[in-house]
């Protein structure tokens, strides 16, 4: 039977319409938030860590709601969706330049910042700084805030990877089963940023290395899983991925420009040439394994 709805990797069959709708029915005063974590519950639907997928799993129910299959109760407040937030306000810190060599600058601090108080300091950074802005990842993610002589000078963000991308699978080899089952041990690079004012050479790739050291380990420490290969997009009509080419990531190639969500099979987008960087050397084998 075909199913009547994909989303993010799982095939909803109408025996799953059938349940949900079971599940609205006995809980008629529930909001769509406790119906959620009941579903994720009924479902076993978790986390390595053991948190629930509660995020996804309103998105799925939002999805069933707008295609007419389940009703969903009204929202309860303005902001019960969970994909509508502020935009992150501006926040004041030292802009003078910082014009000089990586040695001069010193160290540097890379801190893991998700669930603390500065947070939402890179989430202003790359809202305001960043070509693409910010926008709130689903799922697992990481965010860090790279520090040198107590002023901030960048930030990078990290989440789960994009399910469908032909040049990475290719280049990793594992086959459609496998890569349902352990593409969680692949983190996307959402966002890089080093201030406009911060100007120092080789900083970019040297940032990328240091990043290669510590990723798997905090991931592991958040989520109860490590990491082995991680990605990025570059948008080649705005830059070649330099600072990527040094730090010795390889392109694997052009993405077909349709995005994740894409149900037309046609081109919707611009094309972004895919970078990728192996953060253990046998990276295939656990990739490829089936337990």
């Amino acid at each position: 039977m075909e199913p009547v709805l994909k989303y993010r990797g799982r095939e909803i069959e109408p025996k799953d319409v059938a349940f949900i709708r079971d599940l609205i029915a006995a809980k008629p005063g529930a909001s769509r938030r406790s119906l959620s974590i009941d579903l994720c519950q009924e479902w076993k639907w978790m986390q390595p860590n053991g948190e629930l997928r509660d995020a996804v799993c309103r998105g799925l129910l939002l999805a069933l709601h707008r295609a007419g299959h389940i009703e969903l109760p009204p929202p309860r407040t303005k902001f019960d969706n969970a994909w509508k937030r502020r935009k992150p306000e501006p926040v004041e810190i030292d802009t003078s330049p910082i014009e000089m060599s990586l040695r001069e600058l010193g160290p540097l601090e890379l801190r893991q910042v998700r669930r603390t108080e500065e947070e939402g300091l890179v989430n202003s950074l790359v809202e305001h700084h960043h070509y693409l802005r910010y926008s709130q990842p689903v799922g697992e993610h990481l965010k860090y805030l790279i520090s040198a002589r107590g002023r901030p000078i960048g930030c990078f963000c990290w989440s789960s990877a994009p399910r469908h991308l032909a040049p990475r699978d290719t280049h990793i080899g594992w086959s459609r089963e496998a890569r349902k089952a352990n593409i969680r041990f692949v983190a996307y690079q959402t966002r890089f940023l080093i201030l406009p004012w911060v100007r120092v050479p080789h900083l970019a790739s040297h940032l990328l290395g240091r990043m290669s050291t510590q990723l798997s380990a905090d991931w592991e420490h958040v989520y109860a899983h490590p990491i082995y290969f991680t990605e990025t997009f570059v948008d080649p009509e705005r830059n070649r991925g330099t600072c990527y080419r040094a730090a010795n990531w390889t392109a694997l190639g052009l993405t077909k420009g349709r995005g994740k969500d894409d149900q037309t099979f046609r081109q919707n987008r611009s094309l972004k040439l895919l970078f990728g960087y192996p953060l253990v050397r046998d990276f295939r084998r656990p990739l490829c394994a089936m337990e």
